[in-house]
């Protein structure tokens, strides 16, 4: 329990009242849209309500009453720390692997369904050395003209046949998208290898359920075998040349690090479809976005904070952490930081609810570190960088048709723009669109 010195307040606590609205109105749907991997029919039903904009109210209502200060939420079994204030998130954030870890309890339960050597859910001496081999594999790939060559052959590739098309539905963005996944990571050897797909998407699945859901073991093993091929051919492509150009400490194991990459890269396309739409609704965005890479990948960077893939950020506290009035909190304490609720916080963002990808480039998104798509401080995603080149480079491609929306979800400049979109549902028609000569 949290606990000051005598005489000194301690955190503000939230009430059985504030619990329920918190659970109901926040965690809830957050948990049936899938914190892993998404289920269409609950992310439909939850924007169709805009849940994210219930949760926001609710830690707004809470932050006017209780004030900016991190809250307390004692249940059974579990003490968690939901930070409200752009600065405890920036301490949290900055201080992960020391008074902070990443592999927090709930996502260490869930992410070990399918990759339980993971740098992201591994602690102490091991996470360091997985880290580094991470930055390093992925940094070299980053880097290299030979991968950004490749990315983009794939991204132009596998965008044709969507091309030849005039409707464009979720189901066709994102099979072509995996493909390029697979070629990126894998090489391009791994194109047509749905099974490898299919495996990590079923144990992703499983991961939506935390510890409740039984461990299977030999979908895993298959999993990690298919991708050790990849690794092990003579002239391998794609991210895996990458790893095998890598040294590795004997604790690192270069499978389990490479299915990461492989696993967190699905939030990629969901990103890109919605920067799409927000770029088929923004027709002066759109030109510059066909003419600059660069402010294409602030457009998807823009999509990621307006509609987080990453709900919320999660931490534990390591040792006892000391906060600001005097009190403390045990190791083992959870700590939230919800996403939505920082990325769309009016009273500290002036361009909350309003797609601005100049942000991006103008360097006020990278001044406020409530603002993480791919989270920040030593925690923050080595592969960013690689996520934001392979959608742009897929983007860039379909940016060649003209696309307009065809389906209900509105994104356009005339109102706020929803806390909670509906990716699955979204829908595009190719040709000249109406608000043009």
């Amino acid at each position: 329990m949290a606990s000051g010195p005598s005489g000194s307040p301690g955190p503000a606590r939230a009430g059985w009242t504030d619990i329920a609205r918190m659970s109901f109105l926040g965690l809830l749907p957050t948990l049936a849209q899938g914190p892993v991997i998404r289920r269409p029919l609950a992310v439909r039903l939850a924007a169709a309500l805009d849940t994210n904009a219930w949760g926001c109210r609710v830690l707004d209502g809470l932050r006017e009453r209780h004030g900016p200060g991190p809250l307390l939420v004692t249940v059974p079994g579990r003490t968690v720390l939901v930070l409200l204030s752009a600065d405890d998130a920036r301490r949290v954030l900055a201080e992960t692997d020391g008074s902070f870890t990443a592999a927090n309890r709930e996502k260490t339960a869930a992410l070990s369904h399918f990759e339980p050597g993971g740098a992201l859910i591994t602690r102490g001496a091991a996470r360091a050395a997985r880290r580094r081999f991470n930055e390093a594999a992925l940094g070299h790939g980053a880097a290299g003209p030979w991968f950004h060559e490749a990315c983009r052959t794939a991204a132009r590739e596998e965008a044709l046949p969507l091309l030849t098309r005039d409707e464009l539905t979720w189901k066709r963005f994102h099979g072509a998208y995996q493909r390029v996944v697979r070629r990126v990571v894998l090489g391009d050897t791994a194109r047509a290898d749905e099974r490898i797909t299919e495996l990590r998407d079923k144990l992703r699945g499983d991961g939506n359920w935390f510890m409740l859901h039984r461990k299977r073991h030999r979908l895993r093993a298959e999993l990690f075998d298919r991708t050790r091929r990849y690794l092990d051919l003579p002239e391998p492509g794609g991210l895996a040349r990458a790893v095998r150009a890598t040294p590795a400490a004997a604790d690192v194991d270069p499978v389990a690090q490479t299915q990461h990459w492989f696993f967190a890269f699905d939030a990629a396309p969901i990103g890109a479809y919605l920067a799409l739409g927000l770029l088929a609704c923004h027709p002066e965005q759109e030109a510059r976005a066909r003419a600059d890479e660069t402010y294409l990948r602030a457009c998807v960077l823009e999509s990621q904070r307006l509609w987080p893939t990453t709900l919320g950020i999660l931490r534990d506290t390591t040792t006892e952490t000391r906060w600001p009035g005097g009190w403390s909190l045990p190791a083992g304490t959870a700590i939230v930081f919800p996403s939505s609720y920082f990325h769309r916080d009016a009273r500290h963002i002036p361009y909350a609810d309003r797609f601005e990808p100049e942000v991006w480039l103008d360097g006020r998104a990278e001044a406020e570190w409530s603002i993480a798509p791919f989270s920040r401080g030593p925690a923050r995603c080595p592969g960013r960088d690689i996520v934001l080149l392979t959608s742009a480079a897929f983007l860039a491609e379909l940016l060649r048709r003209d696309w307009h929306m065809a389906s209900s979800l509105r994104l356009g400049p005339a109102r706020p723009l929803p806390r909670t979109a509906d990716h699955t549902s979204l829908r595009f028609t190719a040709g000249r669109r109406p608000d043009r000569p």
